[in-house]
């Protein structure tokens, strides 16, 4: 077998692909994978995507839904640093990684069961997973807050999906998408192993630019953990095929509103915001369920996690718009943290980074 769905928690294996947690102890599934990264696989004329789909073997060809994501550019913005502009996927987001590879997998069994997906998201994920649904030919409900409004709900909408909205706390808007319901297969994009698992592409696509010559850091906006955990597996996927040396140093920023991957990293203590007023409103999980399961990552792959406050977020965003790089404010707390971390002295300045660019900036209500 060349992979498998395990539980993080107590190993057990999980055989349907549906499954978002473990049918055991109720933990976080991850995909374990059981043969190695090889140059020759790689589908060379295809630029989406799908240039990696022999390292997802858990999809038959015949059964690929794309938008033609992936293959997103690379861009010098100094002499140091490059940019991955994830903003120019199909829906704005690095979220169709995830939803390409998930729905690619189930949409089959949904429409044999004529059934439909469930999600819960008011931002990139539930646009993410409409849009991709909606090209399978297969309904979505997306549940979402009571009080949501915005492009990203606009967009979600735009595609078809039903929006079901729940009063309540956020975690109230995920049990009611769990809750069980004649034809509802529950999709969501934080629990469900292969969503995450799709955003494995991300780090083979991004070593291939760098022609395998891998960069001292890499910045990115983390806040329910999906990019991260899944870019730490496709690493990791690289070093244990023997394809790069050595992992980079990855680094976790957050805001100084949502922050507990940070104080956990850094051992500290946490008290989340009632209500988070932050303009990197795509940052919201206070209390991620894969927690623990990013702080063992991180950890493991020996990164790091950085903090920053609403000004430099506010300047960071302001400074790659003047510089052509129009994105999400949520986007810009990786450049944001890239700075603190130089002005601090915490990385040298002539180190080469990669900053992770996640959303577009059509979709922020912030005006200039």
């Amino acid at each position: 077998m060349k992979c498998e769905v395990r539980c993080s928690a107590c190993n057990t294996i999980s055989k349907n692909l549906l499954d978002f947690k473990c049918s055991s102890c109720g933990k976080p599934l991850d995909v374990q994978l059981h043969f190695g990264f090889k140059d020759k696989d790689i589908s060379k004329n295809d630029h989406s995507v799908w240039r990696y789909r022999q390292f997802f073997p858990y999809i038959e060809e015949n059964s690929i839904i794309t938008l033609g994501e992936g293959w997103t550019p690379l861009v010098q913005f100094n002499e140091n640093v490059d940019l991955k502009l994830e903003n120019l996927n199909p829906t704005g987001s690095f979220k169709d990684r995830g939803s390409a590879m998930l729905v690619s997998t189930i949409h089959r069994v949904i429409k044999e069961q004529k059934g439909y997906i469930s999600e819960d998201s008011s931002g990139n994920a539930g646009a993410s997973m409409a849009a991709y649904a909606a090209r399978a030919g297969i309904k979505a409900k997306i549940y979402v807050p009571e009080t949501v409004s915005g492009p990203k709900f606009n967009q979600t909408q735009w595609y078809g999906a039903e929006i079901i909205k729940v009063t309540g706390s956020r975690r109230r808007v995920t049990e009611e998408a769990q809750k069980p319901e004649p034809g509802k297969f529950y999709a969501g994009h934080i629990l469900h192993p292969l969503f995450r698992d799709g955003i494995r592409s991300l780090a083979y696509e991004m070593a291939e630019q760098c022609d395998w010559k891998i960069p001292d850091y890499i910045f990115m906006p983390v806040s329910a953990g999906t990019l991260l955990l899944g870019f730490i597996a496709g690493f990791r996927h690289l070093a244990e095929s023997d394809r790069i040396k050595s992992l980079p140093t990855i680094v976790a920023c957050q805001t100084a509103q949502v922050s507990p991957l940070y104080h956990l990293f850094k051992n500290l203590d946490y008290t989340p915001p009632k209500i988070v007023t932050s303009i990197a409103d795509a940052l919201v999980s206070n209390d991620p369920p894969l927690l623990e399961l990013m702080h063992k990552s991180l950890k493991e792959a020996h990164g790091d996690a950085v903090m920053v406050e609403e000004k430099e977020i506010a300047d960071a965003h302001k400074e790659l718009a003047r510089k052509g790089f129009f994105v999400e404010p949520s986007s810009a707390v990786a450049y944001a943290g890239y700075k603190k971390q130089l002005k601090d002295k915490q990385i040298v300045e002539d180190s080469s980074a990669v900053l992770i660019l996640t959303g577009t900036g059509l979709k922020t209500t912030l005006t200039p």
